[in-house]
């Protein structure tokens, strides 16, 4: 699917509505559409591969379909084995401390996980720690301020991360998976590009919305509209020497 395109931004849509009925296409559409990015800066094929919070594994499967050789480091165990099986190769690793030497990683992945670290500054710290000079750094968050910024409970967050707990709990008699402050934290996008930009280690190659049919690249040059507008920012970065 041409990113952007209506075509692929629909085609994702749909997916997160089904997400909980067919969690594997909605993944690997996901993974699909996340490798293609990638491809557009750098190839696949023979690099190695660091899916940084890779979950079960998803991503990395679809890494080394292209020719990757494709690391998963997940600290969740839940995580890793939501599919009834831990994936192939995976480590049980936090992303504040990645068991690979300095620059051993051609690109250093990370899907929707910056929103659920305490300390997203130190995160991406340790991706580029272990990405080779000139290699590329892909992270993806969902800000707090977008309509899916509270994840389950959305868009109720909008009116406070507890009440919105509270609202989801009674409708749906479970409560929720994500607690702010505990698992789940505001990120925003104008902080985060400002602390990006303050790096003399990296560049950004782009920062964009990382779903938007159209204006991916302008929604996140734009304050205040972009903490709602982008729903997840794309940041794509290239390690320097």
């Amino acid at each position: 699917m041409r990113d952007p395109s209506l075509r692929r931004s629909y085609a994702l849509f749909r997916a997160f509505l089904d997400e909980q009925s067919a969690p594997e296409h909605c993944y690997g559409l996901l993974a699909r559409d996340a490798a293609d990015q990638v491809e557009r800066h750098a190839p696949l094929k023979g690099a190695v591969v660091a899916d940084v919070g890779g979950g079960s594994g998803h991503f990395t499967e679809e890494f080394r379909r292209r020719g990757a050789q494709g690391l998963l480091f997940e600290p969740d165990t839940a995580e890793l084995t939501a599919r009834g099986r831990i994936p192939e190769g995976a480590v049980v690793a936090d992303g504040y401390l990645l068991p690979l030497a300095d620059g051993a990683a051609d690109i250093c992945f990370s899907s929707n996980v910056l929103e659920h670290v305490a300390d997203p500054q130190t995160f991406l710290s340790e991706m580029v720690r272990v990405t080779r000079p000139h290699g590329l750094i892909y992270v993806s968050f969902t800000n707090w301020l977008s309509p899916w910024g509270g994840h389950e409970t959305a868009p109720w967050h909008y009116l406070g991360a507890e009440r919105a707990r509270r609202r989801y709990l009674r409708r749906t008699g479970r409560p929720a998976k994500h607690t702010l402050g505990v698992n789940l934290f505001a990120v925003h996008i104008g902080r985060t590009l400002r602390q990006v930009r303050a790096r003399d280690d990296v560049a950004i190659v782009t920062a964009r919305s990382r779903y938007a049919p159209f204006l991916a690249e302008a929604l996140p040059r734009l304050p205040g509209v972009r903490e709602v507008a982008t729903w997840n920012l794309l940041l794509i970065l290239r390690r320097l020497p």
